[in-house]
Formats: C-alpha cells, structure tokens, sequence
C-alpha cells in the first residue's frame, strides 16, 4: 500500500521539525509512504523551517505545500485528501504539526487499515480518560469532551469514546464515497467526516493514544464548535429521516 502522512500546520514553526523528526522511520522503512506538509498560510516559519529541514535529512520523502491564502482547519485537509486521492495513495494518516499528537504512534494506528481490519482509525485520547488528565488535557475539554461525545453517540446511536481528535487514519476510497468538499472549512470538519464514515458503512476502529498538551495554541473557539459539532449530527439525522436535505450528508 502506499501510504501518505499528512501534516496539517499552522504557526507550528516552534513544533514543526520536532514532530517530523519523531515519525518513525524504522518501523515505517518497509512502507512506501510519503510525508506530505501543508502551511495553511502561516504568520510565522513554519514553511521556512520545512524546508530547513528537508535540506539536512535524508530519511523521510517530505513534499511542502503552502496554501497562498489561509483556508482553515477543514479547508487544509481536504486539499490533503484530494492530493491522497489524485496520486493514487490507498492510505491517509493525519498529523498535526503541532506536536499533541505522538508521531511514534504513526504503526499503531496505521497497522488496522494496512491489515485489511478497517476503513478508519482514530487515535482517541478517552479509551483510558485518566490518562488524558495526567497528559495535561484542561480540564474543561476533558468534561466537555465527554458531554459532547456522549450527546453524538446518542444521536447517532453509536459508542465512540471520543469524537474530537485529530488523529486519524483513512483509506482513501472510504474518503471516495463522501462529499468531502461539501463539508466545513472550520474544525467541524472532523465530526463531517466521522458521520459521513458512518452513514458509508466504513469500518471503524479506535486505538488508545497517549495524550499531551503543551505549549502548542489552540484556535478552536469553544463555544462556537460545540454548536456547530451538534447542528451537524442533528442534521445528518434530519437528513436521514426524509426530513431536510444538506448536500454533507447525501451519497449518491
């Protein structure tokens, strides 16, 4: 299979060679993969220490896109996605260049999809809630994480334990089947595209990661996600039902 990494950044010059240093080429050495950085139009270095870095090693195939303009979250990925999809790669693992997520946990939740085990692999930080706590999650995203997966679950009559990480794998013909390029630009685009997997029949499976959070910026405006997390599994429902149409959630 070939496999392609992609690394969503944004202002992430202080965690950016960092996190590339830290995939784990040994185990992967025997994959054909291929590390795909996009800059969503960052303020800082992020694009110039990129490049710094491919210069001096020469472990990992790394391509650099920087996006002229900035184009979210959602808007980031899916330009990630269709670049997986016209090169013809059968698997997609999403990275966040910030460093949360442990790039040394890359095999682990590749191997159910490179298996043959299932369609999609979340990293999810809740398996051992615990451990989310004593990895520095802030309380209020521990509490609200947790309310807000338990109210998705309830309506999509599903038992994720979490929703809302960003680490991810996807085979890209399970990407294929959804209309991606309906879905939002904003960080609501992870929860589209969970519901979307769903509604496709993906197989889906969770593999526990450790959590961390440091001194990395968060964008996300709380308030204003969780509203629209919600509104997008409701409608996916109504849309189910007969009851409305939204073209995030129509696959023929």
């Amino acid at each position: 299979m070939r496999i392609l990494i992609f690394v969503v950044a944004y202002n992430a010059e202080k965690h950016i060679i960092e996190t590339l240093s830290r995939i784990p080429v040994p185990e992967l050495a025997h994959k054909d993969f291929q590390v795909l950085v996009i800059d969503d139009a960052s303020t800082d270095s992020t694009s110039e220490r990129v490049k710094q870095f491919i210069t001096v090693q020469n472990q990992l195939n790394i391509t650099l896109i920087v996006n002229d303009i900035n184009k979210g979250y959602g808007g980031n990925q899916k330009i990630g996605y269709d670049y997986a999809i016209k090169n013809s790669f059968d698997v997609v693992a999403l990275l966040h260049g910030d460093g949360q997520y442990a790039p040394e946990y890359l095999p682990a939740i590749l191997s159910p999809v490179i298996d043959g085990n299932a369609d999609v692999v979340f990293g999810s930080r809740m398996i051992d809630k615990k451990k989310a706590i004593k990895g520095g999650m802030p309380v209020y995203k521990w509490v609200g994480n947790q309310v807000l997966t338990f109210t998705q679950n309830m309506i999509l009559g599903t038992s994720l334990s979490e929703f809302h990480t960003g680490y991810r794998v996807y085979k890209t013909d399970a990407i294929r089947k959804i209309p991606i390029e309906s879905n939002s630009n904003y960080f609501d685009f992870d929860t589209e595209i969970i519901i979307q997997m769903i509604d496709t029949k993906a197989r889906v499976k969770e593999i526990s990661i450790p959590t961390f959070y440091g001194d990395e910026i968060s964008y996300v405006n709380g308030f204003k996600y969780a509203w629209l997390i919600l509104k997008a599994t409701l409608v996916s429902r109504f849309v189910k039902r007969g009851w409305m149409t939204d073209p995030r959630f129509r696959y023929d």
